[in-house]
C-alpha cells in the first residue's frame, strides 16, 4: 500500500513508519545511545554517531515530512535551534522580510544576533501580497511568514506571496507553529520551508521542547541536513519519541481545539467587558477570506483586549483564571493564559510592540481541550469580578 496517498488522520500514525525491524515493536523504541558499532572502518548498519542521525529522531523526521507533504524533514532540540538552522542558509548582507507581527523569540534571534552578522531584516505588511512587491531588492534571499501570526492572529496569503517571488532566487519560511499541518499544509501552498516549534500542537502535551522543519526540495534538504549536523542542535531520541506520540493524537485534540475555540470566541465577543477579540474565524476579522481559503479551520489561538487599559485590571483578571493557567508556551492539551507584552514579546522594544498593537491590556489564550462548559465559566468568573 502507497502511504503517501494516506489522508491526513491516518497519516498522524502511519506516515512516513516503517515496521520496526528487531522485534515488530508498534511504536519506534527509544535508542538512548549516542554512538552505533561499526561493521568495519567508514561501514555501519545505517547510524553512526547519533548527533547525525538516531533512529527515534529519524521516525520522528519521517513523520514530520508526512504531515506536512513533504519529502524530508529535520528535529531540533527547540523551535529557536530550528529557525537559527534556517538563518545559517543565508550570508552576510542578504536581506529577509518579515511580517510585522511576529514572534518576539524569532524578532530576537533576527535582531538579536544575526543582525551583527550582517544579515537585514525588514519587519513589513504583507496582508496583501502585492505589498511585497515595493519591498523587493537584489539583497532579499528569504521571506519569512506566520499565519496566522503570534499574537494579533494576521493573515496572510501564501499561496499569493509564493507567486508573486516566483521568478526570482528567494527562499519563502513559513511558521506553522499556530496552524499546525492539520490546518494548513504551507509546502502545498508554494513555501520552500515549514517551521514548527513542534513544543507545541505536535507535541501537544507541554512535556518536550523540540523543532522541526521540512521540504520538498532535495538540495536544499542536503544544505538544512549539513547545518544540522554541524551545528549540533538536534532533538534527542526521549524528546523524539515522546513528540511522535504526540502527533498520533493531533487530529483529534485539534478538532476539540478548534471546536472550544470557537465557542470562546464568540463568547468574549460579546462580552461587555472585552474590548476586541482577534480571531481569523470572525467575517470580519481581516482577511478573513484568506483563512477560509488556506485554512480547513481557525485554529485554537486567540487574543482579546479588555475594555480597561489599565494593567492592574488586565492582571487583576488573569489571576482571577483557574482553569487557564498562566504559563509560557502554548498547543497543550490544557488551556494557557499569556500576556504577550511581558511574556512571549517581552524582548521586543515597546515601540515595536505597541506599533503591532501589542498593548498592556492584551490577552492570549491558547484554548485547550477541556470541557468547553467549564473554560467559559472560568472566564465568564474572571471578567464578571474584575472590577
Amino acid at each position: 500500500m502507497d502511504k503517501k496517498g494516506l489522508k491526513f488522520n491516518t497519516k498522524t500514525i502511519h506516515g512516513g513508519q516503517a515496521l520496526e525491524k528487531a522485534y515488530g515493536a508498534v511504536m519506534p523504541p527509544i535508542y538512548q545511545t549516542s554512538t552505533f558499532a561499526q561493521t568495519a572502518p567508514g561501514e555501519h548498519l545505517g547510524y553512526g554517531y547519533a548527533r547525525g542521525a538516531n533512529p527515534t529522531r529519524t521516525a520522528l523526521e519521517n513523520s514530520l515530512a508526512s504531515l506536512e507533504n513533504g519529502t524530508h524533514g529535520f528535529a531540533f532540540g527547540s523551535g529557536m535551534a530550528a529557525i537559527d538552522a534556517v538563518l545559517k542558509l543565508l550570508r552576510p548582507k542578504d536581506e529577509v522580510l518579515c511580517t510585522n507581527d511576529i514572534y518576539g523569540g524569532s524578532y530576537r534571534i533576527f535582531k538579536g544576533i544575526f543582525e551583527h552578522y550582517g544579515i537585514t531584516f525588514k519587519f513589513v505588511d504583507l496582508s496583501n501580497p502585492t505589498y511585497i512587491k515595493q519591498h523587493l531588492s537584489t539583497r532579499t534571499k528569504m521571506v519569512w511568514l506566520e499565519s496566522p501570526t503570534n499574537p494579533m492572529m494576521q493573515l496572510v496569503d501564501i499561496a499569493g506571496i509564493a507567486n508573486a517571488i516566483a521568478d526570482k532566487d528567494i527562499l519563502l519560511v513559513v511558521d506553522n507553529t499556530f496552524a499546525t499541518p492539520y490546518l494548513q499544509r504551507p509546502l502545498d501552498l508554494g513555501a520552500d520551508i515549514v517551521m514548527h516549534s513542534a513544543t507545541k500542537y505536535l507535541g501537544g502535551h507541554s512535556d518536550v521542547v523540540v523543532g522541526g522543519l521540512i521540504v520538498k526540495e532535495t538540495a536544499l534538504a542536503e544544505r538544512i541536513k549539513f547545518i544540522q549536523n554541524s551545528s549540533g542542535a538536534i532533538c534527542g531520541p526521549m524528546d523524539s519519541f515522546l513528540t511522535l506520540r504526540g502527533i498520533k493524537t493531533l487530529h483529534v485534540r485539534m478538532q476539540r481545539h478548534c471546536e472550544n475555540a470557537e465557542r470562546i470566541a464568540y463568547f468574549l465577543k460579546e462580552h461587555p467587558k472585552v474590548a476586541k477579540v482577534y480571531w481569523p474565524g470572525f467575517a470580519e476579522h481581516p482577511n478573513h477570506h484568506i483563512a477560509k481559503k488556506q485554512m480547513s479551520h481557525f485554529g485554537a489561538m486567540l487574543s482579546f483586549t479588555l475594555q480597561t487599559e489599565a494593567m492592574e485590571h488586565t492582571k487583576k483578571f488573569i489571576s482571577r483564571l483557574k482553569l487557564f493557567t498562566l504559563a509560557e508556551s502554548l498547543g497543550g492539551v490544557e488551556s494557557l493564559v499569556g500576556h504577550p507584552a511581558t511574556m512571549s514579546h517581552g524582548s521586543m522594544p515597546e515601540e515595536e510592540r505597541l506599533k503591532n498593537g501589542i498593548t498592556d491590556n492584551l490577552i492570549r489564550l491558547s484554548v485547550g481541550i477541556e470541557a468547553v462548559e467549564d473554560l467559559l465559566n472560568d472566564l465568564s468568573y474572571a471578567l464578571d469580578e474584575n472590577d
